[in-house]
């Protein structure tokens, strides 16, 4: 299965649009983990799974989501409500509450992935303004499969980022 996500897109409505243009043959799910700016019954959210962010302040937006795939849990959120800025210790005991395999977050703008204790963590970075060590604007594809997950991010341009690739056992 793969899982695409993107955060922290702030107003750039177009760039989701090609997102999910693009990927829809070959994407099975698709998430936002927050700071879209924009209205929480948009019609791109009949296509994205997402949440509320800090700078989203449509009370129709959920703060946190459990989706479960043939493959795995996926708890999403933000991450500002799980104080993400300061470590995964709050996040961590959210997803292990919620029983998940994977937990997205953003609100950094920081690109990160691991996992820990068989749990893969994940910050896509922001598609529009990055921020930290490494300075591109980006999205993410996990293809999962039963042994583990194959994490590849991406560009604006769609293009993979070769030094940006990971794999991890489950």
């Amino acid at each position: 299965m793969k899982y695409l996500v993107v955060s922290d897109s702030h107003g750039d409505r177009q760039i989701l649009e090609e997102i999910a243009a693009h990927f829809r043959e070959t994407v099975d799910l698709f998430i936002h983990c927050g700071d879209s700016e924009l209205p929480a019954d948009d019609k791109l959210f009949e296509t994205f799974q997402v949440v509320g962010g800090n700078c989203d302040f449509d009370a129709g937006y959920k703060e946190r989501l459990l989706l479960t795939t043939p493959l795995d849990r996926i708890y999403v959120t933000h991450g500002h409500l799980s104080d993400v800025r300061f470590g995964l210790s709050k996040i961590a005991y959210e997803a292990a509450e919620n029983d998940a395999t994977i937990a997205l977050f953003g609100h950094t703008h920081q690109i990160g992935c691991e996992v820990v204790q068989h749990r893969l963590y994940l910050n896509p970075g922001s598609i529009t303004q990055p921020r930290g060590p490494i300075q591109k604007k980006a999205f993410a594809i996990i293809d999962a499969d039963a042994k583990g997950w194959d994490i590849q991010y991406f560009g604006r341009d769609f293009a993979p980022y070769t030094d940006l690739h990971f794999t991890f056992p489950r």
